[in-house]
């Protein structure tokens, strides 16, 4: 049995990270919360089918706070990497946490497929994107029905938190990198992993 998981990745344990698990038979089987990183880990680390797994996890934005000298270097508004009055100190140019980073890529050693995602790029390359807000509750809700009416997975009628939401996206990409990987394309890489992306939109789950 092959099993496709999506993560949400939250910037802090503060922010709830969302777990989805797809069996191949296209049943979602499992949906959670997670808030440590000692919680995940300790999910990964007990989840008995980690070898038999594809994993996608999502990158979490950087939400460092930022000092006063950097709010009066940006005025000028120019690229930090081509302003040489702008150096970057601290990981001022960081746009992603690398929160987890290492122990996402030692998952590859027991197996598993392991490769990020950017969660924005990929709504809008699987056509999931609205024009709401982002992660607002009309948003939330827009992609909640999208993924039952459209999508053909079963979810409750009430509003599902947005983090798990993701994380569904996170395991059909995940579904879709082991079942025709000439659909996706490499964008990037992350701390070692790659970060992934569809080419078109696949509908894998789509009801006939």
């Amino acid at each position: 049995m092959r099993y496709y998981i999506g993560l949400s990745l939250a910037s802090t344990s503060g922010m709830d990270s969302g777990l989805a698990i797809f069996d191949e038979n296209r049943t979602l089987i499992m949906v959670d919360k997670l808030y440590k990183m000692n919680d995940i880990i300790h999910f990964f680390d007990n989840y008995s089918s980690t070898g038999d797994s594809e994993i996608c996890v999502s990158l979490a934005w950087d939400r460092t706070m930022l000092n006063g000298k950097w709010r009066i270097l940006s005025k000028p508004y120019q690229m930090v990497s081509t302003n040489p009055l702008m150096p970057n100190q601290d990981n001022w140019t960081q746009r992603f946490t690398t929160r987890g980073s290492d122990y996402f890529k030692s998952l590859t050693e027991r197996g598993a497929n392991v490769n990020r995602f950017e969660i924005y790029l990929t709504r809008q390359s699987m056509h999931l994107n609205s024009c709401f807000k982002e992660r607002s509750p009309a948003d939330c809700k827009f992609l909640q029905q999208t993924l039952t009416n459209e999508w053909g997975i079963e979810l409750p009628q009430n509003m599902m938190p947005m983090s798990q939401l993701e994380a569904i996206t996170g395991a059909i990409l995940a579904r879709e990198n082991f079942e025709n990987r000439t659909n996706i394309k490499t964008i990037a890489e992350f701390r070692g992993l790659p970060v992934i992306d569809v080419i078109k939109n696949p509908n894998l789950l789509k009801v006939c």
